[in-house]
């Protein structure tokens, strides 16, 4: 690691450490002035969830669900960018971003849980109805929302989010072992989690432009991976990940019943979930649209403005960008 990489890594835990982001939370670029960005908080249960949210609150709402290690902030750019025409809310998981993180001991860490927290923040804000922007852990969390309501969700938009077993690539092997002996491997998992490396690698992938990605953005999620209980809570959800490929079927149940309107939008240079898993959707909705972008796990580091044009032109030609 180049003593760069360590001089950000340690800012940014000082920055994080002091409590500063709470009044500071704000965008890594300058920002259209008509693109308002607010950052806000409810209390679920007596944990406080974090959320952004921009554009109208009478314009057809976008609901974006984030990956791991990430957070809301991976939507930041995105969400000032379509702000002119929808309403965009983008929560923290809780144990992820600016959301408070209790320990496992206290908070039930599964994706089932995370799915009821999200389901009662819509509720707490009113929304009745929208479009899910889901990617990577964003999936697991967006499709149970979709089960349980299938009368709210009038589209879908994934990105790089895995919905059938040929999505796993073969970085997926240790993690089935972990969940077939959790013991035996927590400790090799438990490295992986806390390497920088990994970090970055989940980012920039198999790119061969490196050189397009803002190294801020994975120094800033090891910082919160750093923090103390984060090694908890997230080898809790990874072991819990199992479940979602066991509820893979029922997904695709629910799509080949429902048919959303559907984009997958995949970065090709993911390491972790396989071009094979974008194409597999097409099985359970086939007018999805269906675009490889070039870009990694996740693509709007890379290809942001495509993945905005995209998302823009789908919305509008299924008649999405009206209530």
């Amino acid at each position: 690691m180049s003593i760069r990489s360590i001089i950000s890594i340690a800012a940014a835990c000082v920055w994080l450490a002091t409590g500063a982001c709470t009044a500071s939370v704000g965008p890594s670029r300058a920002a259209p002035a008509n693109a308002a960005m607010t950052y806000q908080s409810v209390a679920i249960d007596g944990v406080h969830v974090f959320y952004r949210e921009a554009g109208r609150r009478d314009a057809p709402t976008i609901l974006l669900l984030h990956g791991f290690p990430s957070s809301s902030r991976m939507y930041d750019s995105l969400m000032r960018r379509l702000a002119d025409q929808y309403h965009l809310v983008a929560p923290d998981y809780p144990g992820f971003g600016h959301s408070d993180a209790p320990p496992p001991s206290s908070f039930r860490y599964t994706f089932d849980h995370l799915a009821e927290v999200i389901d009662a923040l819509t509720q707490k804000l009113g929304l009745s109805r929208y479009i899910l922007f889901v990617q990577d852990y964003g999936g697991p969390v967006g499709f149970r929302l979709a089960l349980a309501h299938p009368e709210r969700v009038r589209a879908i938009v994934v990105q790089n989010a895995v919905a059938h077993e040929e999505g796993l690539g073969p970085l997926w092997e240790p993690r089935k072992a972990y969940w077939a002996d959790r013991a035996g491997n927590e400790a090799k998992l438990r490295a992986n989690l806390l390497s920088f490396e990994a970090t970055r690698l989940r980012h920039v992938g198999k790119s061969p432009h490196p050189e397009r990605y803002d190294p801020d953005t994975w120094a800033d999620e090891f910082a919160f991976l750093s923090r103390p209980g984060q090694i908890d809570i997230q080898s809790d959800l990874f072991y819990d990940y199992r479940t979602n490929v066991a509820s893979y079927p029922r997904w695709q149940a629910y799509l080949r019943e429902h048919k959303p309107p559907l984009l997958v939008i995949w970065g090709k240079y993911d390491p972790s979930f396989a071009l094979a898993g974008a194409e597999a959707y097409r099985r359970d909705v086939p007018d999805a649209e269906i675009h490889l972008v070039e870009g990694g796990h996740f693509a709007m580091d890379e290809a942001g403005d495509e993945v905005v044009a995209l998302t823009r032109e789908f919305l509008t030609s299924r008649g999405l960008d009206r209530q």
